[in-house]
C-alpha cells in the first residue's frame, strides 16, 4: 500500500483543478468560496480516505457538490433591488391617469358613458349592463358601440394629410 501524501501537497497539486470545477458551476465571483469549502470538507474526510484512492477525482467530486450546493443556496437568497421608495398605485384614482381619455369618457352622453364604464371597467356582460341601465341587451350593446365610436373620433386627433 502506498502512503497518503500530506494534505497540503494535495492542495498544491489539485487546487487549480478544483477551482476550475467551482468556476464552471458558479462563475468567477463565488468560485473562491466553493474552493475553500471543498478543501475544508476534504481536510475533515481525508483521514478516512483509503490510501489508494484517486485524489483528483475525489476532490473534483467534492468541488462539484460544494459548487452545486452554493448555486442552490444563491437561488434561495433574496436578491437586493434598488430602492425606489414606496410608490402608491395611481390606477383608478381620478385625476392621475390619462386626463384626455378621462375627459373624453366624461363628455359622453349619460347612457353611453354608463354603458362603456359598466362593460369595460366593471367587466359586465351586455345583459347585466342592460339590467343596470334599464333596457335590453341589444340597447346596451348599441350604447357601448356608440360610445366607443365617439371616443375614437375625439381621441384620434386631426386627420393626417393636406389639411389640419
Amino acid at each position: 500500500m502506498t502512503a497518503k501524501p500530506p494534505f497540503d501537497q494535495l492542495v498544491r497539486y489539485h487546487g487549480a483543478r478544483v477551482w476550475r470545477v467551482c468556476r464552471a458551476v458558479l462563475g468567477p465571483v463565488d468560485a473562491d468560496d466553493a474552493w475553500s469549502e471543498t478543501f475544508l470538507a476534504a481536510l475533515r474526510a481525508y483521514p478516512e480516505l483509503p490510501s489508494g484512492a484517486d485524489h483528483g477525482a475525489w476532490l473534483a467530486t467534492i468541488a462539484y457538490r460544494k459548487a452545486v450546493d452554493a448555486a442552490r443556496a444563491r437561488e434561495r437568497r433574496a436578491t437586493p433591488t434598488p430602492d425606489h421608495g414606496d410608490r402608491v398605485s395611481i390606477l383608478g384614482q381620478p385625476g392621475t391617469g390619462d386626463d384626455e381619455l378621462t375627459d373624453a369618457v366624461r363628455s359622453l352622453p349619460d347612457k353611453q358613458r354608463q354603458a362603456v364604464t359598466l362593460h369595460y371597467l366593471a367587466d359586465l356582460p351586455y345583459a347585466q349592463v342592460a339590467t343596470e341601465l334599464g333596457g335590453t341587451p341589444e340597447a346596451a350593446r348599441r350604447a357601448v358601440s356608440d360610445g366607443l365610436r365617439t371616443l375614437r373620433k375625439r381621441l384620434a386627433g386631426p386627420p393626417s394629410g393636406g389639411r389640419p
